[in-house]
């Protein structure tokens, strides 16, 4: 373990075995840090303080949830939470959901979500800053191989969702959710565009008059 610990960088891709990273992710120092594991390497991220990234992080919470309550589509959203495949693979979107007759299967009291008992998230987000190239992609290697349904990154930088299907061991882009169905993902890249010209709570009211037509 030495030598992980010696050529240990943060935001990158290194080379080691699974006990390696479980050791690294579970060790104090990165406790608030996100880990990532894929095709025997592990990525270690420490958490993003930016404005920008927290600001896009928030609207797109608010948007999916308040798009999913006024049209009756069950979901239970999940912040920062670990998926696991031990030995295999291990992802931490910054937002994820289970949506549909999936929403209830993660019961309380679960901490890392294990993957080969429970399912895995209908939909995975990243929001990008600085980590863009790696969103588009290993990352979304990962969670191809993971199986979710949708994978969406948020180009802090470009305000705007890029949006995938995952299906049939691979990526597709896509205009409109397959997993919300009527979601356009023009109208997320507006709501991002009006966040940076007027507050959160004046988006919000935009977006429940656009969802509710």
């Amino acid at each position: 373990m030495s030598e992980i610990q010696t050529q240990l960088l943060t935001d990158t891709w290194v080379t080691a075995t699974w006990d390696e990273y479980v050791q690294v992710i579970e060790n104090p120092a990165y406790e608030k840090a996100k880990g990532y594991y894929h095709n025997q390497h592990m990525r270690i991220e420490m958490p993003p303080v930016g404005n920008d990234h927290a600001s896009d992080h928030t609207i797109i919470l608010f948007a999916v949830n308040l798009f999913a309550s006024i049209k009756g589509i069950a979901l239970n959203g999940k912040d920062n939470c670990t998926y696991r495949k031990a030995g295999l693979r291990e992802a931490q979107p910054d937002v994820s959901y289970y949506i549909g007759e999936n929403t209830d299967v993660i019961p309380y009291g679960t901490s890392i979500i294990n993957l080969d008992i429970y399912p895995p998230p209908n939909l995975a987000i990243e929001v990008a800053n600085t980590s863009l190239a790696d969103d588009k992609g290993e990352k979304r290697l990962l969670y191809e191989d993971l199986g979710v349904a949708e994978y969406w990154i948020v180009d802090v930088q470009k305000v705007q969702v890029i949006a995938f299907a995952v299906e049939n061991g691979g990526s597709r882009r896509i205009t409109e959710s397959l997993v919300l169905p009527g979601l356009a993902i023009s109208l997320l890249n507006e709501a991002l565009r009006r966040t940076r010209q007027i507050n959160q709570s004046q988006v919000g009211a935009w977006l429940l008059t656009e969802f509710q037509k």
